[in-house]
Protein backbone atom coordinates (compact mmCIF):
# COMPACT_ATOMS: atom_id res chain seq x y z
CA UNK A 1 0.00 0.00 0.00
CA UNK A 2 2.81 2.25 1.29
CA UNK A 3 4.79 1.48 -2.10
CA UNK A 4 1.31 2.14 -4.33
CA UNK A 5 1.10 5.60 -2.37
CA UNK A 6 4.71 6.52 -3.34
CA UNK A 7 4.37 5.14 -6.94
CA UNK A 8 1.07 7.12 -7.01
CA UNK A 9 3.24 10.78 -5.56
CA UNK A 10 5.73 9.95 -7.87
CA UNK A 11 3.74 9.80 -11.29
CA UNK A 12 1.66 13.08 -10.10
CA UNK A 13 4.92 14.78 -10.09
CA UNK A 14 6.11 13.51 -13.28
CA UNK A 15 2.69 14.25 -15.08
CA UNK A 16 3.04 17.82 -13.71
CA UNK A 17 7.14 18.34 -15.27
CA UNK A 18 5.85 16.92 -18.74
CA UNK A 19 2.90 19.36 -18.66
CA UNK A 20 5.45 22.19 -17.22
CA UNK A 21 8.10 21.22 -20.14
CA UNK A 22 5.10 20.63 -23.38
CA UNK A 23 4.15 24.24 -22.45
CA UNK A 24 7.45 25.83 -23.22
CA UNK A 25 9.42 26.07 -26.39
CA UNK A 26 11.23 22.59 -27.16
CA UNK A 27 14.55 21.94 -27.98
CA UNK A 28 16.41 18.47 -28.67
CA UNK A 29 17.52 17.79 -25.16
CA UNK A 30 14.49 18.78 -23.97
CA UNK A 31 12.50 16.77 -26.32
CA UNK A 32 15.03 14.21 -25.37
CA UNK A 33 14.34 14.56 -21.44
CA UNK A 34 10.49 14.46 -22.51
CA UNK A 35 10.58 10.87 -24.13
CA UNK A 36 12.32 9.74 -21.17
CA UNK A 37 9.54 11.43 -18.22
CA UNK A 38 7.26 9.36 -20.78
CA UNK A 39 8.47 6.46 -20.45
CA UNK A 40 8.83 6.79 -16.59
CA UNK A 41 5.39 7.60 -16.64
CA UNK A 42 4.60 4.25 -18.40
CA UNK A 43 6.71 2.55 -15.83
CA UNK A 44 5.12 4.00 -13.19
CA UNK A 45 1.08 2.79 -14.23
CA UNK A 46 2.00 -0.42 -14.97
CA UNK A 47 3.33 -0.71 -11.55
CA UNK A 48 0.44 1.55 -9.88
CA UNK A 49 -1.74 -1.27 -11.76
CA UNK A 50 0.15 -4.13 -10.81
CA UNK A 51 0.16 -3.31 -6.99
CA UNK A 52 -3.47 -1.89 -6.87
CA UNK A 53 -5.62 -2.90 -3.63
CA UNK A 54 -9.20 -3.97 -3.95
CA UNK A 55 -10.10 -0.51 -2.85
CA UNK A 56 -7.98 1.18 -5.54
CA UNK A 57 -9.50 -1.37 -8.63
CA UNK A 58 -13.11 -0.09 -7.10
CA UNK A 59 -12.00 4.02 -7.72
CA UNK A 60 -10.64 2.79 -11.06
CA UNK A 61 -13.84 0.80 -12.12
CA UNK A 62 -15.74 3.76 -11.10
CA UNK A 63 -13.24 6.59 -12.77
CA UNK A 64 -15.95 9.11 -14.32
CA UNK A 65 -13.98 8.65 -17.65
CA UNK A 66 -14.11 4.99 -18.17
CA UNK A 67 -15.35 4.09 -21.22
CA UNK A 68 -18.77 3.02 -21.41
CA UNK A 69 -21.40 0.96 -23.16
CA UNK A 70 -21.80 3.36 -25.94
CA UNK A 71 -18.10 3.83 -26.13
CA UNK A 72 -17.41 -0.09 -26.54
CA UNK A 73 -20.49 0.10 -29.16
CA UNK A 74 -18.54 2.59 -31.57
CA UNK A 75 -15.19 1.12 -31.61
CA UNK A 76 -16.58 -2.74 -31.63
CA UNK A 77 -19.36 -2.80 -33.61
CA UNK A 78 -20.59 -1.98 -36.99
CA UNK A 79 -24.10 -1.01 -38.24
CA UNK A 80 -25.40 -0.18 -34.75
CA UNK A 81 -29.24 0.39 -34.56
CA UNK A 82 -30.87 0.50 -31.09
CA UNK A 83 -34.33 -0.46 -30.25
CA UNK A 84 -36.37 1.27 -27.58
CA UNK A 85 -39.14 0.09 -25.36
CA UNK A 86 -40.29 -3.32 -23.01
CA UNK A 87 -43.60 -2.88 -25.35
CA UNK A 88 -44.80 -2.54 -21.95
CA UNK A 89 -44.61 0.57 -19.38
CA UNK A 90 -41.96 2.68 -21.82
CA UNK A 91 -38.02 2.56 -22.81
CA UNK A 92 -35.41 3.25 -19.81
CA UNK A 93 -32.23 4.30 -20.97
CA UNK A 94 -30.55 3.03 -18.30
CA UNK A 95 -30.26 0.34 -20.83
CA UNK A 96 -29.02 0.46 -24.42
CA UNK A 97 -30.29 -2.39 -26.74
CA UNK A 98 -29.55 -2.94 -30.57
CA UNK A 99 -28.75 -4.76 -33.12
CA UNK A 100 -25.38 -4.36 -34.87
CA UNK A 101 -22.50 -6.37 -36.51
CA UNK A 102 -19.25 -8.01 -34.98
CA UNK A 103 -16.66 -8.91 -37.32
CA UNK A 104 -19.37 -9.10 -40.30
CA UNK A 105 -22.01 -11.24 -38.21
CA UNK A 106 -24.95 -10.11 -36.97
CA UNK A 107 -25.29 -10.14 -33.25
CA UNK A 108 -27.41 -8.40 -30.78
CA UNK A 109 -26.00 -5.96 -27.96
CA UNK A 110 -27.20 -5.15 -24.36
CA UNK A 111 -25.32 -2.72 -22.30
CA UNK A 112 -25.93 -0.32 -19.29
CA UNK A 113 -24.94 3.14 -19.56
CA UNK A 114 -24.40 5.65 -16.85
CA UNK A 115 -23.82 8.84 -18.68
CA UNK A 116 -20.75 11.38 -18.98
CA UNK A 117 -22.46 15.40 -17.90
CA UNK A 118 -25.26 15.63 -15.28
CA UNK A 119 -27.59 15.53 -17.65
CA UNK A 120 -26.93 12.46 -19.61
CA UNK A 121 -26.81 11.02 -16.31
CA UNK A 122 -30.01 11.94 -15.09
CA UNK A 123 -31.82 10.87 -18.44
CA UNK A 124 -29.49 7.70 -17.61
CA UNK A 125 -30.80 7.37 -14.57
CA UNK A 126 -26.75 6.92 -13.28
CA UNK A 127 -27.05 3.35 -15.11
CA UNK A 128 -29.48 2.11 -12.52
CA UNK A 129 -32.02 0.00 -14.73
CA UNK A 130 -36.12 -0.10 -14.11
CA UNK A 131 -38.05 -3.49 -14.49
CA UNK A 132 -38.83 -2.13 -17.81
CA UNK A 133 -35.48 -2.00 -18.75
CA UNK A 134 -34.96 -5.18 -17.69
CA UNK A 135 -38.00 -6.24 -19.84
CA UNK A 136 -36.43 -4.21 -22.71
CA UNK A 137 -33.28 -6.62 -22.48
CA UNK A 138 -35.38 -9.53 -22.00
CA UNK A 139 -37.30 -8.49 -25.57
CA UNK A 140 -34.35 -8.16 -26.88
CA UNK A 141 -32.38 -11.40 -25.67
CA UNK A 142 -36.04 -13.19 -27.21
CA UNK A 143 -35.17 -11.38 -30.23
CA UNK A 144 -31.95 -12.69 -30.64
CA UNK A 145 -33.02 -16.53 -30.22
CA UNK A 146 -35.63 -16.35 -32.72
CA UNK A 147 -32.89 -15.06 -35.38
CA UNK A 148 -30.12 -17.37 -34.22
CA UNK A 149 -27.94 -14.34 -33.68
CA UNK A 150 -25.36 -14.32 -30.44
CA UNK A 151 -25.67 -11.95 -27.65
CA UNK A 152 -23.15 -9.55 -26.42
CA UNK A 153 -23.88 -7.98 -22.83
CA UNK A 154 -21.81 -5.45 -21.29
CA UNK A 155 -22.18 -4.60 -17.48
CA UNK A 156 -21.85 -1.31 -15.66
CA UNK A 157 -24.00 -0.42 -13.20
CA UNK A 158 -23.98 -0.42 -9.10
CA UNK A 159 -27.36 -2.20 -9.50
CA UNK A 160 -31.09 -1.89 -10.15
CA UNK A 161 -32.99 1.05 -9.27
CA UNK A 162 -34.70 0.71 -5.53
CA UNK A 163 -36.75 3.77 -5.58
CA UNK A 164 -40.94 3.04 -4.84
CA UNK A 165 -42.42 2.75 -8.45
CA UNK A 166 -39.45 0.48 -9.47
CA UNK A 167 -40.45 -1.70 -6.99
CA UNK A 168 -44.28 -1.02 -7.69
CA UNK A 169 -43.38 -1.66 -10.83
CA UNK A 170 -42.09 -5.32 -10.41
CA UNK A 171 -38.32 -5.03 -10.30
CA UNK A 172 -37.57 -8.35 -8.21
CA UNK A 173 -39.82 -10.11 -10.83
CA UNK A 174 -37.92 -8.36 -13.74
CA UNK A 175 -34.87 -9.44 -12.53
CA UNK A 176 -35.64 -12.90 -11.90
CA UNK A 177 -37.56 -13.59 -15.33
CA UNK A 178 -34.69 -12.31 -16.55
CA UNK A 179 -32.26 -14.56 -14.49
CA UNK A 180 -34.67 -17.54 -15.69
CA UNK A 181 -35.14 -16.77 -19.57
CA UNK A 182 -31.24 -16.12 -19.69
CA UNK A 183 -30.32 -19.44 -18.63
CA UNK A 184 -32.54 -21.31 -21.33
CA UNK A 185 -31.75 -19.30 -24.58
CA UNK A 186 -30.27 -21.09 -27.17
CA UNK A 187 -27.61 -19.04 -28.37
CA UNK A 188 -24.27 -18.00 -27.57
CA UNK A 189 -24.17 -15.19 -24.72
CA UNK A 190 -20.86 -13.32 -23.44
CA UNK A 191 -20.80 -10.63 -20.74
CA UNK A 192 -18.31 -8.39 -19.73
CA UNK A 193 -17.94 -6.06 -16.52
CA UNK A 194 -16.53 -3.22 -17.95
CA UNK A 195 -17.00 -1.35 -14.83
CA UNK A 196 -18.62 -2.30 -11.82
CA UNK A 197 -21.14 -5.02 -11.89
CA UNK A 198 -23.38 -4.46 -9.15
CA UNK A 199 -25.49 -7.25 -7.26
CA UNK A 200 -28.78 -8.50 -9.35
CA UNK A 201 -28.94 -5.61 -11.19
CA UNK A 202 -25.76 -6.49 -12.43
CA UNK A 203 -26.53 -10.42 -12.91
CA UNK A 204 -30.07 -9.88 -14.66
CA UNK A 205 -27.98 -9.46 -17.76
CA UNK A 206 -24.93 -11.17 -17.31
CA UNK A 207 -25.95 -15.28 -17.14
CA UNK A 208 -24.20 -16.29 -19.88
CA UNK A 209 -21.38 -19.11 -21.48
CA UNK A 210 -18.80 -16.59 -21.10
CA UNK A 211 -18.62 -13.99 -18.18
CA UNK A 212 -15.37 -11.58 -18.21
CA UNK A 213 -14.34 -8.74 -16.50
CA UNK A 214 -12.01 -5.39 -17.55
CA UNK A 215 -8.85 -5.39 -15.60
CA UNK A 216 -9.77 -2.68 -13.00
CA UNK A 217 -13.96 -3.57 -13.33
CA UNK A 218 -15.22 -4.74 -9.93
CA UNK A 219 -18.36 -7.28 -9.58
CA UNK A 220 -20.17 -7.90 -6.26
CA UNK A 221 -23.85 -8.50 -4.79
CA UNK A 222 -22.87 -5.09 -2.29
CA UNK A 223 -20.32 -2.06 -2.87
CA UNK A 224 -17.28 -2.23 -0.11
CA UNK A 225 -19.27 0.95 1.52
CA UNK A 226 -22.73 -0.88 1.81
CA UNK A 227 -20.65 -4.19 3.70
CA UNK A 228 -18.71 -1.91 6.24
CA UNK A 229 -21.80 -0.46 6.92
CA UNK A 230 -23.38 -3.40 7.37
CA UNK A 231 -20.77 -5.72 8.83
CA UNK A 232 -18.63 -2.80 11.34
CA UNK A 233 -21.69 -0.42 11.21
CA UNK A 234 -18.72 2.42 9.67
CA UNK A 235 -18.48 3.29 6.18
CA UNK A 236 -15.07 4.40 6.54
CA UNK A 237 -13.97 0.60 6.47
CA UNK A 238 -14.98 0.34 3.13
CA UNK A 239 -11.09 -0.57 1.92
CA UNK A 240 -10.89 -3.17 4.37
CA UNK A 241 -14.10 -4.24 3.12
CA UNK A 242 -12.95 -4.45 -0.40
CA UNK A 243 -10.24 -6.68 0.55
CA UNK A 244 -12.43 -8.70 2.07
CA UNK A 245 -15.25 -9.44 -0.42
CA UNK A 246 -12.74 -10.45 -3.30
CA UNK A 247 -14.74 -8.33 -5.75
CA UNK A 248 -11.74 -8.09 -8.48
CA UNK A 249 -11.06 -9.67 -11.01
CA UNK A 250 -8.38 -12.23 -10.19
CA UNK A 251 -10.61 -12.87 -7.29
CA UNK A 252 -13.55 -13.98 -9.02
CA UNK A 253 -11.46 -16.27 -11.19
CA UNK A 254 -9.71 -17.58 -8.25
CA UNK A 255 -13.03 -18.63 -7.02
CA UNK A 256 -14.41 -19.48 -10.46
CA UNK A 257 -17.16 -17.19 -11.02
CA UNK A 258 -15.78 -15.94 -14.58
CA UNK A 259 -14.14 -17.03 -17.33
CA UNK A 260 -11.43 -14.29 -18.33
CA UNK A 261 -9.69 -11.07 -17.57
CA UNK A 262 -9.50 -8.43 -20.18
CA UNK A 263 -6.27 -6.33 -19.91
CA UNK A 264 -6.80 -2.69 -20.19
CA UNK A 265 -3.89 0.06 -21.06
CA UNK A 266 -1.68 0.78 -18.33
CA UNK A 267 -2.97 3.08 -16.28
CA UNK A 268 -5.97 2.17 -16.75
CA UNK A 269 -9.06 2.03 -19.56
CA UNK A 270 -10.15 5.56 -18.82
CA UNK A 271 -6.57 7.00 -20.29
CA UNK A 272 -6.99 5.12 -23.82
CA UNK A 273 -10.52 4.22 -25.06
CA UNK A 274 -9.59 3.13 -28.19
CA UNK A 275 -6.40 0.57 -26.59
CA UNK A 276 -9.01 -0.78 -24.01
CA UNK A 277 -11.45 -1.65 -26.76
CA UNK A 278 -8.94 -2.89 -28.85
CA UNK A 279 -7.94 -5.26 -25.98
CA UNK A 280 -11.60 -6.17 -25.45
CA UNK A 281 -12.04 -6.66 -29.16
CA UNK A 282 -9.79 -9.71 -29.12
CA UNK A 283 -10.66 -11.34 -26.14
CA UNK A 284 -14.32 -11.42 -27.32
CA UNK A 285 -13.22 -12.80 -30.83
CA UNK A 286 -11.61 -15.53 -28.62
CA UNK A 287 -14.54 -16.71 -27.13
CA UNK A 288 -17.45 -15.87 -29.49
CA UNK A 289 -15.53 -18.24 -31.78
CA UNK A 290 -15.05 -21.20 -28.84
CA UNK A 291 -19.05 -20.83 -28.70
CA UNK A 292 -20.56 -20.42 -32.50
CA UNK A 293 -19.11 -24.33 -32.42
CA UNK A 294 -21.03 -25.10 -29.70
CA UNK A 295 -24.70 -27.05 -29.98
CA UNK A 296 -27.49 -25.25 -28.45
CA UNK A 297 -28.44 -28.22 -26.21
CA UNK A 298 -25.01 -27.91 -25.18
CA UNK A 299 -24.76 -24.43 -24.55
CA UNK A 300 -27.85 -24.09 -22.19
CA UNK A 301 -26.64 -27.29 -20.10
CA UNK A 302 -23.08 -26.27 -20.27
CA UNK A 303 -24.18 -22.71 -18.90
CA UNK A 304 -26.54 -24.21 -16.43
CA UNK A 305 -24.26 -26.39 -14.72
CA UNK A 306 -21.68 -23.21 -14.88
CA UNK A 307 -24.23 -21.07 -12.48
CA UNK A 308 -25.10 -23.83 -10.87
CA UNK A 309 -22.00 -24.97 -9.50
CA UNK A 310 -20.31 -21.37 -8.67
CA UNK A 311 -19.96 -20.80 -4.51
CA UNK A 312 -19.94 -24.15 -3.87
CA UNK A 313 -17.01 -25.14 -0.80
CA UNK A 314 -16.06 -28.59 -0.14
CA UNK A 315 -13.63 -29.08 3.01
CA UNK A 316 -11.17 -31.97 2.55
CA UNK A 317 -9.54 -34.15 4.59
CA UNK A 318 -6.03 -32.66 5.84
Amino acid sequence: MAATQKAQEELELVERQVAEMQATEQDEATRRQLASLHERIDTLRREITANSTAWQKTELARHPQRPQTLDYIERLFTDWSEIHGDRGFGDDAAIVCGMARFHGDEILVIGTQKGRDMKQRVHRNFGTPHPEGYRKALRIMKVAEKFHRPIFTLVDTDGAYPGIHAEERGQAEAIAHNLREMARLEVPIIATVIGVGGSGGALAIAVADRVLMMENSIYSVISPEGCAAIMWRDATKKELAAEAMRITAPDLSELGCIDDIVPEPDGGAHRDHEAAANLLDAALQKHYAELKKIPPAQLIASRYNKFRNMAQFFKTES
